[in-house]
């Protein structure tokens, strides 16, 4: 992850980054969720507790991401 961020800020040829943090945590959030759902074979409360968030979170960061469960 470090040498893709680094890569990225080195593509913006000395041009500050907007949105950078968000821009990042979306780009790892989206997969994450999506592939720990599929390994708790959609169940939102195994999905929740294997990441550390409670359920209402879980359901919020789906709807964000339009990941159908």
């Amino acid at each position: 992850m470090e040498q893709a961020i680094r890569k990225y800020l080195d593509d913006l040829d000395g041009e500050l980054p907007c949105n950078l943090f968000d821009t990042v945590i979306s780009e790892i959030e989206q997969p994450m969720l999506k592939t720990v759902l599929r390994h708790c074979d959609n169940n939102q409360s195994k999905t929740a507790s294997c990441l550390g968030i409670n359920r209402g979170t879980l359901r919020k960061k789906l709807k964000q991401y339009h990941i159908e469960h």
